[in-house]
């Protein structure tokens, strides 16, 4: 079960949100919340901490530019979610994430690399982010992804996304 923590507010690049604290009473989970996102198709992303590339700019990965993207589009709309979700490396944690990196230099996908190191595919739980979600109150979501596996696991947790808006560079 998920607790709200805490409350606030944050100033960013694509417009002022309401920031959600919450603890799951193992990790931290942050929703940052833009206009009244209760009723129908509100877009959200479900996203997971990535250090390469948010923290080091890291060019290996798509991670910081799918989050801009994400809140280009919840600006433009004038609403929105973003989840911020402690799950470094797909869940496998930083450690997986380095010893995966000889298999994508390879050319294998992620996913893969992360197998051929000996780790899960995508070890994410995305039941946190369904729980939020349910807390934030709205009735569907639009879910802005390119991974169907997601929408498919928030669908399970109970979360009606009404539509998937895919990450377009």
């Amino acid at each position: 079960m998920i607790v709200r923590l805490a409350e606030g507010t944050i100033k960013t690049l694509y417009g002022a949100y309401r920031e959600y604290l919450y603890y799951d009473g193992q990790k931290e989970s942050i929703a940052l919340v833009m206009g009244d996102v209760r009723g129908e198709n509100i877009l959200c992303r479900v996203h997971s901490s990535c250090l390469y590339g948010h923290a080091f700019n890291s060019m290996e990965c798509d991670c910081r530019e799918q989050m801009q993207i994400s809140q280009k589009l919840i600006e433009k709309a004038g609403k929105g979610i973003v989840i911020w979700l402690e799950q470094e490396g797909k869940g496998n944690g930083h450690y997986a994430l380095m010893q995966s990196k000889k298999y994508k230099q390879q050319g294998m996908p992620q996913g893969e690399a992360y197998e051929a190191a000996g780790f899960n595919r995508d070890a994410r739980d995305f039941r946190c982010a369904a729980e939020i979600i349910c807390d934030l109150g709205p009735s569907s979501i639009c879910l802005i992804t390119d991974n169907a596996d997601k929408a498919q696991t928030l669908t399970q947790h109970g979360i009606i996304v009404s539509s998937i808006h895919p990450v377009v560079f």
